[in-house]
């Protein structure tokens, strides 16, 4: 989610999408199965950019290059808000997924990964939403179906990038 999400003040912002966050996020994505990795901006020239991006490697020279970065891009699909990704998810799936927002945060009310996994196990459809500058805007956490409990170290500093939380949320929820 590039909106709503907050910067430092806590001002809610659209933020850049960075072409780490695409490749990495899209190759855990092929890795752990997951069918669609959504990019959600409101920002034109931002959706133009991972166009350009993703149309590279699927279909110009990075395509014969890296057929493997081909297959992981492959996953990616661009949408100006939430609730086109939501709808999209549905109609290829035929369910309305749960929206599980995801947060550095501790909180009252989360969920535990095994309890996400179950859900995934039982066929749930599952869009997790992952933030990127400081976090989803409050708003969309609290409009959210589920908070996934937050990834916890044994220190008190938890400020990973939106790509290695990703990665590790779905190792835990999807790993063999």
């Amino acid at each position: 989610m590039h909106h709503p999400v907050i910067n430092k003040k806590g001002e809610i912002i659209a933020s850049a999408v960075t072409n780490l966050d695409l490749h990495d996020i899209s190759r855990a994505a092929r890795t752990f199965g997951v069918g669609r990795f959504f990019v959600v901006t409101p920002l034109a020239d931002q959706r133009r950019l991972v166009d350009r991006i993703v149309a590279h490697w699927r279909r110009g020279a990075g395509a014969a290059y890296n057929p493997d970065r081909r297959e992981a891009l492959a996953t990616i699909r661009v949408t100006r808000d939430l609730t086109e990704a939501a709808a999209q998810l549905a109609a290829e799936t035929g369910q309305r997924p749960a929206l599980v927002a995801t947060t550095s945060r501790r909180r009252e009310g989360c969920i535990a990964f095994n309890d996400a996994r179950a859900m995934l196990e039982r066929g749930r459809q599952l869009l997790l939403l992952f933030g990127t500058a400081w976090g989803l805007a409050p708003g969309l956490v609290a409009e959210s179906d589920f908070v996934l409990a937050p990834i916890a170290g044994p220190t008190d500093y938890n400020h990973l990038s939106v790509r290695s939380a990703a990665a590790i949320i779905l190792d835990r929820l999807l790993a063999r």
